[in-house]
């Protein structure tokens, strides 16, 4: 077989070179830009539900296949000019996307799937620029093995440069494009940049066709990948990809869904394509691999709940270094296992079905097979697979299925004694024994010791009590436990409501925690102001707590997102506040905001927006949008109460802002409750909002309630919101 190389006739020759690593870095970088981008633009209408990020990357994960097999079949069979014409003609197509926004006239469907209603507003939204920019990476590298540039026959370390360009954008938009410019600004920005992009692709193209071939040396052509070798490559692949949205979702549901919790993991994620994807490695495989053993067991730890129940600041930081170490160790296997050029297209479209498997096993499957975030636990199971090698044996790919399947029998096990939780933990630790002989001895400790760590998790995390109910939708986690004399619902790692047990049969229960009789919640709903209310509005149903401040003559109206939680509250089994005191009174499903927006005018005397009570801020009701929306919706003298009690951000400060800009009389609470055992009166902060001070009533003189002031900074809007100016520090 004839082996060519090719020179570049009048050109300088570290043009070539230049232009491709400029063409491929703008390329990653607006297409990893678009990623959080578009995503903002979705929350306002499909709400902050840690999903919408995982099942995001679903879809760019599963055009990022269209994209590089579209890459591959082009570059086999299409000459260079075909190639670039055809490419050419689907980025000026594309250009009929631009500017990105949401098609006008779109609406929240609460009967359909939240998972599919967010794909196919990301596929009519950014699909085909999208699609463009995923086929660039493999495209540009086969290009330039064609050029006569450095490195040709070796094109791969461009993609380290694709990653670099990957992360700058990643940083970049929360870091710096969020805070200082509004949706539209970086909207129009990404459009200028994909503009110059086409100039870069015609340029590239004209580069690779123009080389003259000449013969160089007999060398062997290297054989295709076998199927084995393709079955390796996505299994690495998938482990890193399904680590970092099972991370994500914990950090989303923990800290908040905003773009830099999401983009740190996937940062990360891209850094180490950088760092491994090079002629020059940073550290040696057998470095890299105790980097990958130490990884593996934090992350065990951490999906089993060992570095606590809920993610602190200094356990994620702990998590994402862990995975960090992960990742570049499995990305560092894929580069050395790289095949020669003339299948680098094969490579890269096996890698992209290996990560969309990871997306779609943790955005698709997951939330159908588990009732908890447990795909993080069987992933690790997984990676340890690679621990023994390449993992292509028959025998070995059972051992995959078998842990996988031992470590899900115990996350499932409806057990809730400390003994029966280790009969089963001894039962999976002996068959993990018995896998364990079949592969070569060191490998064999090194499995075993990791997965132990997730079978102790199951045993010795903290015990929350008898379990009710254990189940999962788009929006999140849902438990229903009873302890020290109560019933709870848990979601996530949030407690949104209580009651206790001996009012399960209660005529009138008694709202617990934030609802208490003593919080500023109910000293507004049994106001004097309140006993002249006719119409009021709950933004955020949770189990029904409030529904017992309802007056006989009173309309209430609850509005709530999350089917499931509707569900909950308005089953007298789990709890009975809405049967027992508003069994009649309507519940509206969907984004409130979006609900609201299409009801008929809706005039209420007090509107109670309880969303905040978590961990993240749905930044989409916290907009001079959202405001325009309640006052249209609020009578002349009513008044707007938010619950903004929040583990990691001042929401009084947009909410002052808000106020302000808007003409509007603000009031906080600082609750500091009743730290007695059992009173179940807890801490709380509350803000009540009125067109004058006038129709805040006999709260206006309240000394409980103290004016609450603008800082001074930007308002929020839709195209504008700096999350991050309002951590707590």
């Amino acid at each position: 077989m004839i082996h060519t190389t090719t020179q570049i006739s009048g050109k300088p020759r570290w043009l070539t070179p230049v232009l491709f690593t400029t063409t491929i870095f703008l390329s990653a970088s607006l297409l990893f830009f678009v990623q959080p981008l578009f995503t903002k633009i979705v929350l306002p209408h499909v709400g902050g539900a840690p999903a919408v990020w995982t099942t995001a990357m679903l879809f760019f994960q599963t055009v990022l296949i269209g994209g590089y097999l579209y890459a591959h079949l082009i570059t086999q069979y299409l000459p260079i000019r075909a190639q670039v014409a055809l490419h050419l003609v689907l980025w000026a197509l594309a250009l009929a996307f631009l500017p990105l926004a949401i098609a006008e006239g779109w609406s929240y469907d609460a009967q359909t799937s939240t998972a599919w209603q967010t794909l196919l507003l990301f596929a009519t939204g950014v699909g085909l620029p999208f699609a463009v920019l995923s086929a660039n990476a493999p495209l540009i590298q086969s290009w330039y093995s064609r050029s006569g540039g450095y490195s040709a026959d070796d094109p791969y370390f461009l993609y380290g440069a694709s990653n670099l360009g990957s992360l700058i954008a990643l940083l970049g938009f929360p870091l710096v494009a969020e805070p200082l410019f509004g949706a539209g600004q970086i909207g129009w920005g990404w459009t200028v940049g994909f503009w110059v992009l086409g100039v870069l692709l015609l340029a590239s193209g004209v580069m690779a066709r123009e080389r003259i071939a000449q013969p160089v040396e007999d060398v062997q052509i290297e054989a295709a990948p076998s199927l084995q070798t393709r079955l390796y490559w996505a299994l690495i692949a998938f482990i890193p990809s399904s680590l970092m949205l099972a991370i994500t979702s914990k950090m989303t549901m923990d800290i908040g869904a905003v773009p830099l919790i999401w983009v740190i993991p996937l940062g990360l994620f891209l850094l180490t394509f950088v760092l491994v994807f090079t002629n020059r490695p940073i550290a040696s495989l057998t470095m890299l691999r105790l980097g990958y053993i130490i990884g593996l067991g934090v992350l065990a730890l951490a999906f089993a709940d060992l570095l606590g129940l809920e993610f602190s600041v200094w356990s994620a930081v702990l998590t994402v270094i862990a995975f960090f170490f992960t990742a570049l160790y499995a990305h560092a296997l894929l580069y050395a296992s790289r095949p020669a050029a003339q299948h680098l297209t094969t490579f890269y479209v096996t890698m992209s079905v290996g990560g969309a498997l990871g997306g779609l096993f943790n955005s698709i499957i997951a939330p159908i097979v588990f009732n908890e975030l447990h795909e993080g636990a069987i992933t690790v199971a997984i990676a340890v697979t690679l621990l023994i090698g390449r993992a292509t044996r028959p025998s070995r790919i059972a051992m995959v299925g078998i842990t996988a399947l031992i470590l899900l029998v115990v996350a499932e096990a409806p057990l809730t004694s400390a003994i029966g939780k280790m009969a089963v933990s001894a039962l999976t630790i002996a068959l993990l024994l018995l896998i364990a002989t079949t592969i070569r001895r060191r490998a064999q400790i090194h499995a075993w010791v990791l997965v132990t760590f997730l079978v102790v998790g199951q045993v010795f995390v903290v015990d929350p009590g008898t379990v009710l109910l254990r189940d999962r939708s788009f929006f999140g986690i849902h438990n229903i436990v009873e302890r020290d004399g109560r019933r709870l619902y848990v979601n996530g790692n949030t407690l949104h409501g209580a009651q206790r047990i001996v009012d399960l049969t209660a005529d009138r229960p008694e709202p617990q925690f934030y609802y208490h009789r003593n919080g500023p919640m109910a000293q507004v709903l049994t106001s004097t102001k309140a006993d002249e209310s006719n119409t009021v509005g709950i933004v955020g149903l949770g189990i029904g707590a409030l529904a017992c401040y309802r007056q006989p003559h009173q309309s209430w109206h609850f509005y709530e997102i999350d089917a499931l939680v509707a569900d909950i509250a308005h089953d007298p089994n789990h709890f009975t506040f809405m049967s027992r005191c508003a069994p009649n009174e309507s519940t509206h499903l969907g984004d409130a905001r979006m609900v609201l927006a299409e009801q008929d005018r809706l005039d209420f005397d007090i509107l109670v927006i309880d969303a905040y009570s978590s961990n993240s801020i749905p930044v989409h009701l916290t907009t001079v949008e959202a405001f325009e929306i309640y006052l249209d919706h609020l009578s002349e003298d009513g008044l707007l109460l938010f619950h903004i009690s929040n583990r990691y951000y001042n929401i009084d400060l947009p909410l002052g802002r808000l106020a302000e800009a808007m003409g509007l009389t603000a009031r906080i609470q600082d609750y500091a409750g009743n730290e007695a055992e059992d009173s179940g009166d807890i801490a709380s902060l509350f803000v009540v909002l009125a067109r004058n001070e006038d129709a805040l009533g006999d709260l206006n003189t309240d000394p409980r309630w103290t004016p609450l002031a603008s800082d001074g900074g930007q308002v929020w809007t839709d195209d504008f919101a700096n999350v991050l100016g309002v951590l707590k520090r």
